[in-house]
């Protein structure tokens, strides 16, 4: 029996390989840093990484680095339990603490993820009487969690507020109890910025809530970091904000829940992630705790990521580029073609630089991009050796189709 399975998953694996759709792991043989020393699945060496969504730079941060160091002596490497047993410190809860201050929220809940963080709301908070309207281009991890709720669905086109409107509507004429508008605070395919204002007032108007997802923001976007909402000055009118502490809050992993105080209380009894996975490990959350200090003072590096993300978006669009519009370090550069995507980020790979190229179904049919990320690691000399790199690739790539 297994034999014929084993023949269908390998067809199916030969069938991703030929539609140009395989996704290679490389390894590297460093710290997470903007450069890196790759030591297989491509060319070995030292390369530049313009593919972690390490924004701020403080994934190998020293500080930071202490930090968890000190942690494992005075906390130890895991709780080896869930939150409500035996496995809350009380780093757990100074994180949570900080975090709420931070995100201006009334309470904090810590995931293993932010993908569970996504995963647990919903279904908590929202039953077969109510609805549920969420952006198109929504993270994956925000549909897989809607799908678990009983909840109405409803969607609307990428940040088209019209339609957000129309499915309000749609939901209120249907006697929904509850609504619940969720978006990203930035689409990760492409760099988009989800238009908070105009979302908040649409909920004000039909009595829905908002949750926003703010894992491409919290660190650096924003004047303090705070994310979207502090951008569009409606961290007041947000009632839910999930996040990650695994991109520009140090790159390890967890997520986190960050909303009014019932919500999060709700959240602790009932949400299946949180009561059924082991707690955040304290090395993390202790980590987590220097890099929010760090984030005070994080104004220099913020400056340094937006002067380096207009500098590759301007020299890139300079030599003919195509790159979704914005100001945000998610810079895609579209290609089209899923097999060309895929071979330009060897081409590239293969003069010093490590991007990836994403396809169909993470973008689009016909949509495959390179997503570039840009950090306050990088130098100025790092971005115009890329801009260099792609332009070669480029040519390499057209020289070998004629």
């Amino acid at each position: 029996m297994f034999e014929s399975v084993r023949e269908d998953l390998r067809t199916t694996l030969e069938e991703i390989r030929a539609a140009g759709l395989h996704k290679p792991e490389r390894v590297i043989g460093t710290p997470q840093n903007a450069a890196v020393a790759v030591t297989a699945g491509g060319a070995p060496g030292e390369v530049l990484n313009f593919c972690a969504n390490n924004y701020l730079g403080l994934a190998d941060h020293p500080e930071v680095v202490a930090a968890a160091r000190d942690a494992l002596d005075r906390w130890g490497y895991g709780m080896a339990s869930v939150r409500f047993i035996c496995g809350t410190q009380e780093v757990h809860k100074e994180l949570e603490a900080r975090l709420s201050s931070f995100l201006g929220q009334e309470d904090t809940i810590l995931y293993s993820s932010c993908f569970d963080a996504n995963g647990g709301v919903f279904e908590t908070l929202l039953g077969a009487e109510d609805a549920v309207i969420s952006d198109a281009l929504n993270h994956a991890s925000i549909i897989d969690g809607i799908r678990l709720s009983k909840a109405r669905r409803f969607r609307y086109a990428n940040r088209d507020m019209a339609e957000l409107e129309a499915r309000l509507k749609e939901a209120t004429e249907g006697g929904a109890r509850r609504k619940l508008i969720v978006t990203d605070g930035v689409f990760s395919m492409d760099g988009y910025v989800a238009p908070l204002a105009e979302i908040c007032d649409l909920a004000e108007r039909y009595d829905a809530m908002v949750m926003v997802d703010d894992s491409h923001a919290v660190g650096f976007v924003g004047p303090g970091g705070r994310g979207t909402p502090e951008l569009h000055g409606v961290m007041d009118r947000v009632d839910i904000i999930t996040g990650t502490l695994g991109k520009a809050l140090g790159g390890a992993s967890g997520g986190y829940v960050a909303a009014r105080a019932e919500i999060v209380e709700l959240l602790r009894q009932r949400s299946r992630p949180y009561l059924f996975s082991n707690s955040l490990a304290p090395v993390i959350a202790a980590a987590s705790l220097k890099v929010l200090d760090l984030l005070e003072s994080a104004g220099d590096l913020r400056e340094r990521l937006a002067a380096n993300t207009a500098l590759f978006r301007t020299k890139m669009t300079e030599a003919g580029f195509e790159i979704l519009p914005g100001d945000h370090a998610i810079a895609p550069v579209m290609i089209g073609d899923a097999a060309e995507a895929a071979k330009m980020a060897e081409l590239l790979l293969e003069r010093g630089v490590y991007v990836i190229g994403f396809s169909y179904p993470v973008v689009p049919m016909g949509a495959a991009r390179i997503r570039v990320q840009l950090s306050a690691a990088h130098s100025t000399a790092d971005v115009e050796r890329a801009v260099a790199a792609f332009t070669d690739a480029r040519a390499a790539l057209a020289a070998a189709q004629a």
